[in-house]
């Protein structure tokens, strides 16, 4: 049981995390945790304010920080994603993940899409690119990567990349935070991650920012507890 559960970056405010922890705890019968919404814009701003909260911490980071763990607290993200968006302090030490990915694979399986043998159009080569690129391809899934901000480097997903065709699904990862629009892609469904203040349970942005928060408490925050976690339509009724 946390001391604190929360958020951490820029922006943060229509966030969904501190309210998912909340469902998770009282599924678990957890009490106690204070809810913390951290803004920060960069790497010595979230340190200052961490560095005000005595205990354990447990935090769902989010743009511009998913790089910053890996310098400065000597948190690795998993092989080729090379970013965390979870932490988790205890005595004064980190350690953290990425879930981006494997909420994503949840999320498209929770709306009907198995992930395997399907061909996912994807723009961007950014943290949740990479670990989203990771997933899908270690479930099975192709992918065709297009160029964005940043394009997709080579790892672990390489096998799974084709040049070019059709795609089953697309998504725009360059889309901005807090519901900013995705660019068209050439796919028959195009999903997007970026969710805004008035989001519905049955979009799928709100859908994979429940499964990756699922994920989290699975892999890093409470892996012993794996078994009593509420499904992932149970905590989407609970919102």
């Amino acid at each position: 049981m946390p001391d604190y559960w929360g958020i951490a970056g820029y922006p943060i405010s229509h966030s969904l995390t501190p309210r998912l922890f909340a469902a998770v705890g009282n599924h678990l019968g957890m009490e106690g945790a204070q809810q913390v919404f951290l803004e920060a814009g960069d790497t010595d701003e979230f340190e200052s304010r961490v560095a005000g909260l005595e205990g354990e911490l447990w935090l769902s980071c989010t743009a511009p920080l998913k790089h910053a763990p890996q310098d400065r607290l000597g948190v690795k993200g998993p092989e080729g994603v090379n970013a965390v968006n979870q932490l988790k302090r205890i005595n004064g030490e980190w350690s953290g993940t990425s879930t981006d990915g494997l909420g994503f694979v949840a999320a498209c399986c929770h709306i009907g899409i198995e992930p395997s043998g399907t061909v996912l159009r994807m723009r961007g080569g950014g943290s949740a690119a990479r670990s989203i690129a990771a997933a899908w391809a270690d479930a099975g899934g192709l992918l065709i990567p297009e160029q964005g901000r940043r394009a997709l480097v080579n790892g672990p997903w390489d096998a799974a990349v084709v040049a070019e065709g059709h795609a089953d699904l697309g998504i725009d990862l360059d889309a901005a935070p807090a519901g900013g629009q995705s660019v068209a892609l050439d796919a028959d469904t195009q999903v997007s991650i970026s969710y805004g203040d008035d989001a519905s349970t049955d979009e799928f942005a709100v859908i994979m920012v429940a499964a990756q928060h699922l994920e989290a408490w699975k892999s890093i925050f409470a892996p012993e507890r794996a078994a009593e976690l509420p499904s992932l339509s149970e905590l989407l009724a609970s919102l």
